[in-house]
């Protein structure tokens, strides 16, 4: 989260999985100004998460960086476009029907 903060992600938004599904234990949404911000985002969350955690994440999604899909294994990383992320509108989707269990800003 303090990446994509310092990056200027807009919206970030942290959903937890946790007992809701198999996939991951959270589930970040957040969306950069443009294809080309998405893309160094991606780039540097990747980057930090080798770095600090030791880990090598799976991306999708970098050569066009419309959206960008980040799996660090128990996180999983969704970078937008913004008309991209309202087209999919993934936080309704993993709300769970519970919009409090989304948490905008830092988890």
């Amino acid at each position: 989260m303090k990446s994509l903060d310092d990056d200027q992600a807009v919206e970030t938004l942290s959903i937890p999985l946790a007992g809701k599904s198999a996939i991951a234990d959270h589930m970040v949404i957040a969306s950069g100004r443009s294809s080309r911000q998405v893309a160094s985002m991606a780039a540097k969350l990747a980057a930090k998460i080798k770095e600090e955690f030791g880990k090598i994440v799976r991306i999708e999604g970098l050569p066009v960086a419309d959206w960008v899909l980040i799996d660090a294994d128990d996180v999983i990383v969704h970078l937008f476009r913004p008309e991209v992320r309202s087209f999919y509108n993934l936080e309704r989707m993993w709300a769970f029907g519970d919009e409090k269990d989304a948490k905008v800003g830092a988890a």
